[in-house]
């Protein structure tokens, strides 16, 4: 006769899943395929960490670096990463001379130390104010906005326009060591909108020839953002104990970032571009610390 076909209770509990749902078992294995994913991108290898002074004593270059005298600007310092690489340049005493080049005037604490400037600038005369770009030797873009927020036009403009007509601006005006705030999966050729503008404005800089030019590609962005992105926040939430299992794989806290500029800075390069992907943010912000 024909062979018994086992009901679906049977295979089940033979599976030892008698009690999870068809739903429950999808879910399971989602997870479990979502856990194989993040695992991946955690021990995937993004290449040797673009530096070469891996072993010089870290605060022996700082004071080295201070002595120099050096002055800097921060496109952006309103914003989330802005405003900390602000606290964390002022506090550091990293640099001479602070300059912020925005649209507004800021009020906080840190903008109005005494050897932080503000030029304000309307972005779309950028061209109007090219002494704001004159005189700086470092210089941090960290300009953004998202297509939610702005529409596709004026995400382009902000991302694109602005951010690469104030690189020529800096250019022009002696920066000799720019750093670009960009974005994991950056790529000019992306089918996406968002990566794809990052990776051509990333292209675009480049062929300015900067003495030194530096591309930060962190993930996802951990930090309490004050301005509303209802989604954001959800979204954070839910990476939390992601970012605590994989803390390299698909996100980045704001402070690890900003410590690995700044670590970068002081660090001398004989690259003239230097592309740091999400692993080697992280890896370059523990520069110097002790370990236990």
């Amino acid at each position: 006769g024909e062979p018994e076909v086992p009901d679906r209770a049977e295979v089940m509990k033979v599976a030892g899943l008698s009690g999870l749902t068809v739903l429950e078992l999808a879910v399971s294995v989602l997870l479990l395929s979502l856990a194989g994913l993040l695992y991946l991108l955690e021990v995937a290898d993004p290449g040797p960490l673009p530096i070469r002074s891996m072993t010089q004593d870290l605060n022996n270059l700082r004071e080295m670096f201070k002595a120099l005298n050096k002055s800097c600007f921060i496109l952006g310092a309103s914003g989330e990463t802005g405003k900390v690489l602000l606290r964390e340049i002022v506090q550091s005493q990293l640099f001479t001379k602070v300059t912020l080049i925005g649209r507004r005037k800021l009020t906080s604490e840190d903008a109005t130390r005494e050897n932080v400037s503000q030029e304000i600038v309307d972005f779309e005369k950028l061209d109007e104010y090219a002494s704001a770009f004159q005189g700086h030797d470092v210089g941090f873009c960290c300009l953004g906005t998202t297509k939610a927020k702005a529409g596709e036009e004026g995400f382009i403009r902000v991302d694109y326009d602005y951010v690469l007509k104030s690189a020529q601006l800096a250019k022009a005006g002696g920066c000799t060591h720019f750093n670009l705030e960009s974005s994991k999966g950056a790529d000019k050729d992306s089918s996406m909108l968002y990566t794809k503008i990052k990776g051509q404005v990333e292209a675009a800089i480049e062929e300015l020839n900067f003495d030194r030019y530096s591309i930060f590609r962190p993930g996802v962005l951990m930090c309490d953002r004050q301005e509303s992105r209802p989604m954001e926040w959800m979204a954070r939430k839910l990476l939390v104990p992601v970012a605590s299992l994989f803390p390299t794989a698909i996100t980045t806290p704001m402070p690890v970032l900003v410590k690995a500029m700044l670590n970068n800075v002081i660090l001398p390069s004989e690259n003239k571009m230097e592309l740091f992907h999400n692993k080697h943010i992280h890896e370059l912000s523990k520069l110097g610390e002790t370990k236990t």
